[in-house]
């Protein structure tokens, strides 16, 4: 993979919220810090380059490619979150939340810069405002994952995968006429990992859906017709759904 040079890392970092207290030369004296300690991972698709267990709790800058996190819940994966080039994450690990078991996986060859715990907090106290950020993006990093497991226990899969859909149309969704498309080509193995199910119900949920008007699924792209029925469908519980368990 070509590397990313200096500037380049410089105007990404400049983009992440948690460094927005800091000016442009301030950023770049972080960055050599960081290089010269060899603090810039190159990593492979399917590289899994953080797991429960280490001691060395550290702050990720994703400055190139796609990273997924992820638990295992008994012997099945479950994404909490996929991530793109410019997003901070691995916070969760500065706390004694049950999250922290989480996996990091590169899902396409990926950059990233690694801060250690010395090192953030050397930050934190020369720049407290990088620590209110972080604090805000904890605490909204935490709420997400923590809905995203509400949804496993008490929706069906229609209504999980409606939920996910709705977070991908906000994330990444581009508006063209008449729908709204995903851009990413995500499988439906894939998407059974960030919902708790396997791929034949996401098949089978996706069939449901479709059939409500809210998506179409063409050439492996997932388009949303409409959005209000897939926000009804969102909505749903187990208790509405009206059928069994179908993971």
């Amino acid at each position: 993979m070509p590397a990313v040079n200096e500037e380049d890392h410089i105007e990404l970092l400049c983009g992440v919220d948690v460094f927005e207290s800091l000016d442009k030369e301030e950023i770049r004296a972080l960055l050599r810090g960081l290089l010269r300690r060899n603090a810039e991972i190159n990593l492979g698709a399917g590289q899994v380059f953080y797991a429960p267990g280490q001691s060395d709790g550290k702050l990720f800058v994703l400055t190139k490619g796609r990273v997924r996190l992820y638990k295992m819940e008994g012997s099945h994966e479950f994404t909490l979150e996929v991530v793109d080039a410019g997003t901070i994450f691995g916070e969760v690990a500065f706390t004694a939340h049950r999250l922290r078991d989480a996996y990091a996986e590169a899902t396409e060859p990926s950059v990233v810069l690694a801060m250690d715990r010395a090192e953030v907090e050397r930050l934190i106290l020369e720049k407290p405002m990088v620590g209110v950020r972080m604090l805000g993006l904890l605490s909204e990093r935490l709420r997400y994952y923590e809905t995203r497991m509400e949804d496993v226990t008490l929706k069906e899969v229609p209504a999980r995968l409606a939920s996910l859909v709705l977070f991908l149309v906000a994330k990444e969704g581009v508006q063209i006429p008449g729908e709204i498309r995903i851009p990413t080509s995500y499988t439906h193995q894939h998407l059974g990992t960030m919902i708790g199910t396997n791929r034949e119900a996401v098949t089978r949920a996706f069939g449901r859906l479709q059939d409500e008007g809210a998506v179409q699924i063409r050439r492996r792209t997932i388009y949303v017709e409409d959005v209000g029925a897939l926000e009804r469908a969102a909505g749903r519980l187990l208790e509405e759904e009206g059928e069994g368990p179908s993971s």
